[in-house]
């Protein structure tokens, strides 16, 4: 099965580059959002699989949004990333729940489809 992923990010082009991306990791693109506000009512509307969570959002801090959304009663796998390689530490993930953090200029080399699609495949 295919994970839906949600991709919550406040610029535009990164959300469509993200897109792309999830298409060529063979994962399913569930919708966008562009704050942490938008992010949850998408998520309790979309109800993804997977959400790839911006750190820096102009409303709030994408480490406190991933506590949220993995708190969420279907549990969604969240992957931080961030232009700033140093962002999140990896006790910022942990506290979040999140699955990992990936800065986005590693994004085209992570394991995408393990991280947000919870497969070894």
């Amino acid at each position: 099965m295919t994970s839906n992923v949600l991709v919550v990010d406040d610029d535009p082009a990164f959300r469509g580059l993200a897109r792309r991306l999830l298409v060529v990791f063979g994962l399913g693109y569930a919708g966008e959002a562009d704050s942490a506000a938008t992010a949850l009512a998408a998520a309790g509307s979309l109800r993804p699989d997977a959400v790839l969570v911006d750190v820096g959002l102009p409303d709030a801090n994408g480490i406190t949004l991933a506590g949220e959304l993995t708190a969420l009663p279907w549990h969604p796998r969240v992957v931080l990333t961030s232009s700033d390689a140093e962002a999140a530490s990896a006790a910022d993930v942990r506290r979040s729940g999140a699955a990992a953090f990936v800065p986005k200029d590693q994004l085209p080399n992570a394991a995408l489809r393990t991280l947000l699609g919870g497969s070894s495949l």
